[in-house]
């Protein structure tokens, strides 16, 4: 894929503009931003959790969700 110059980032933003409005752009931006924080929350919860879990398991700890299955 070619790089972006200057002309066709303003271009391609000129057609946003067009579709969205001016008005319905800083929404959007708001929305992608809280959608991007939202994740990198989601992702370094799952990175605590997963740390936790091989943590207890090093330590020989069994977690509420390591328990031995019933027969």
């Amino acid at each position: 894929m070619p790089n972006l110059g200057p002309t066709e980032l303003i271009i391609i933003l000129l057609i946003v503009i067009l579709l969205f409005g001016a008005k319905k752009i800083p929404e959007i931006a708001k929305g992608l931003g809280k959608g991007i924080k939202d994740f990198k929350g989601a992702m370094k919860d799952g990175e605590a959790e997963a740390d936790a879990k091989s943590d207890s398991k090093a330590l020989g700890k069994p977690k509420d969700d390591d328990t031995k299955p019933s027969a």
